[in-house]
C-alpha cells in the first residue's frame, strides 16, 4: 500500500479505524443487549407475578398469562404436587425445579434451562395461602429476548452503516486536504532539482506540514546562494588565473619577436617565472580547498602535537621573503592539541603570508595556553582593514585591500571549522590583530 497515493492511503486507515471500532462497537452492544433484555425479561416475570392477586391463576397447575403480557406464562401449584407440571414440561426439568424449590432460600428466585430444545427464564415465588404452600412458576421463552435484540442488532447495524458511508466522504476530503500540500511540495522541489528554484514555497500554516514547507523553502534560499557563490567563484578564479595566464602568454610572445620587456632577457624570465609561481600557488590553494571539503566529511583520526614546534617551522620558512621585518615570537612550548599538523601548517602559513603582505616594520605572534584553550594572537603593523571588508575576508577570492583576489583566509577558516576553532580579525591601535581560540578538548 505504500506504493499507493498518499490520499488513498489515508482514506484506507480512516476508514480502517472506523471500520474497526464499528466491529468492537457491534460486538460489544451485542453482548450488552443481551444482558439488558435478559434482565428486562426476568423483570418483567417478576412484575407480573405482582399482578397475580388481580388476575388470579387456576388453581389446578394449567398454565395461565396477564392481560397486560402475552408472552409470560404463569403456573401456580402446591409445592407437594409440582409432578402435575409433567403433562407441560419434561420430567428431568421438573426434577431441577424440584431441587430448586428445595434449596431455595429466598421467597423469589431467578433461574433459566433448556426445556425441549428451547431456552427459557423462570421465576420460583413461594406463596402460601392458608395452610397451603404453592408454588408460582412464571417463565418466557429465550426467543422473545432474541427477538427484542435482533431488531435492535438490525437497527444498530444500519445507523454504524450509515455513519461509516456518510464518514467516507469527510475521510477522501480529509486525506485530501493533508495530501495537497504535500503534492505542491513534490512539484516545487522536482522544480528545484531542475534548479528552477526562482518561484517561493508559500506556506501558511504552522503545523509539521507547514515546517516541512518552510523547510524546503529554507533550502531553496540556501540553494539560490549556494548558486551565486559558486557562479562568483567562477568568475573570481577565471579572472585571478587569466591574469598571469595572460603576463606569462604576452612576455613569451614578446622574446619570440626579439622583444625584453624589462630591459633584457633574464629580467623579463623572472617575470614569466614569478606569475608562474602566482599561477601555481593558486592551483595548490584550490586544490588543497577542494581536498579540505572531502576530509571534512570522513572524520580522519587526529593525533597530539606541539604547536610551537608548526609555528616556528612556518616563521623560519617565510622569515626570508622580508628580512627587514622584525619578528617578536612568544610561544608557550608546551601547548599541545589535538589535530592534523599539516593542515594547521598550512593554516599558519596562509596567515603569516597576509602579515607579510601587509606588515611595515614588524609582526607580533604570542600564544598563550589557558585552562580549556588555547588563544594564538597573531599580530602586524601594517594599515587597518576597512570596516566593510571584515566581514568577507573569509569568503573565496574576496578583493583585499590592494585589490588581490586570494583563498588563503578561507582555507584557514575550513581548518578552523573542522578543529572547532575560530579566528576573528580586528583592528587595533597598533595595526591589524589575528585571534585563534581552540579549545583543548573538542565535542
Amino acid at each position: 500500500m505504500k506504493n499507493k497515493p498518499l490520499a488513498f492511503q489515508i482514506w484506507v486507515v480512516i476508514s480502517g479505524i472506523l471500520l474497526t471500532i464499528s466491529i468492537v462497537l457491534i460486538i460489544l452492544f451485542s453482548n450488552t443487549l443481551r444482558s439488558f433484555f435478559t434482565n428486562e425479561i426476568y423483570k418483567n416475570i417478576e412484575n407480573e407475578q405482582q399482578v397475580l392477586t388481580e388476575y388470579p391463576l387456576n388453581r389446578d397447575g394449567s398454565p395461565k398469562s396477564t392481560p397486560e403480557n402475552r408472552s409470560v406464562q404463569h403456573i401456580l401449584i402446591p409445592s407437594d404436587e409440582l409432578n402435575q407440571m409433567a403433562q407441560f414440561f419434561p420430567h428431568a426439568f421438573i426434577e431441577k425445579v424440584q431441587s430448586f424449590v428445595k434449596k431455595q432460600k429466598s421467597a423469589t428466585k431467578r433461574y433459566s434451562e433448556e426445556v425441549n430444545g428451547q431456552h427459557i427464564f423462570f421465576v420460583i415465588k413461594k406463596v402460601s395461602t392458608g395452610n397451603t404452600q404453592y408454588i408460582l412458576l412464571s417463565y418466557a421463552p429465550d426467543s422473545y429476548r432474541d427477538d427484542l435484540s435482533f431488531t435492535l442488532f438490525k437497527q444498530l447495524i444500519f445507523i454504524l452503516g450509515t455513519v461509516i458511508l456518510l464518514s467516507w466522504i469527510p475521510s477522501i476530503w480529509l486525506a485530501r486536504y493533508l495530501s495537497r500540500p504535500i503534492v505542491a511540495f513534490e512539484k516545487h522541489v522536482k522544480r528545484i532539482a531542475q534548479e528552477d528554484w526562482d518561484d517561493p514555497v508559500m506556506v501558511d500554516r504552522q503545523d509539521e506540514i507547514g515546517k516541512l514547507g518552510h523547510t524546503i523553502e529554507e533550502m531553496r534560499q540556501k540553494l539560490i546562494q549556494k548558486d551565486e557563490t559558486e557562479r562568483t567563484l567562477l568568475q573570481n578564479i577565471s579572472h585571478d588565473l587569466k591574469t598571469p595566464v595572460m603576463v606569462i602568454r604576452g612576455y613569451t610572445q614578446s622574446i619570440k619577436d626579439g622583444i625584453f620587456p624589462k630591459g633584457d632577457l633574464e629580467q623579463t624570465v623572472e617575470v614569466i617565472e614569478g606569475e608562474a609561481e602566482k599561477l601555481e600557488k593558486k592551483i595548490k590553494d584550490l586544490l588543497y580547498l577542494t581536498k579540505l571539503d572531502y576530509l571534512s566529511k570522513q572524520h580522519p583520526a587526529h593525533s597530539p602535537f606541539l604547536v610551537s614546534n608548526t609555528m616556528l617551522e612556518v616563521v623560519d620558512r617565510l622569515r626570508w621573503s622580508k628580512n627587514e621585518l622584525q619578528w617578536n615570537v612568544d610561544l608557550d612550548d608546551e601547548a599541545t592539541l589535538e589535530g592534523d599538523p599539516e593542515q594547521w601548517s598550512k593554516l599558519f602559513e596562509n596567515v603569516l603570508e597576509n602579515q607579510l603582505r601587509y606588515a611595515k616594520n614588524k609582526i607580533d605572534i604570542h600564544m598563550k595556553q589557558e585552562e580549556d584553550q588555547i588563544r594564538i594572537v597573531i599580530r602586524n603593523d601594517g594599515p587597518p582593514i576597512e570596516e566593510h571588508m571584515l566581514s568577507s575576508l573569509y569568503e573565496p577570492f574576496s578583493k583585499g585591500k590592494k585589490g588581490e583576489f586570494g583563498i588563503g583566509l578561507s582555507i584557514v577558516k575550513r581548518i578552523l571549522s573542522m578543529h572547532q576553532a575560530s579566528i576573528s580579525i580586528e583592528n587595533d591601535e597598533l595595526g591589524v590583530r589575528y585571534t585563534i581560540t581552540v579549545p583543548k578538548k573538542r565535542l
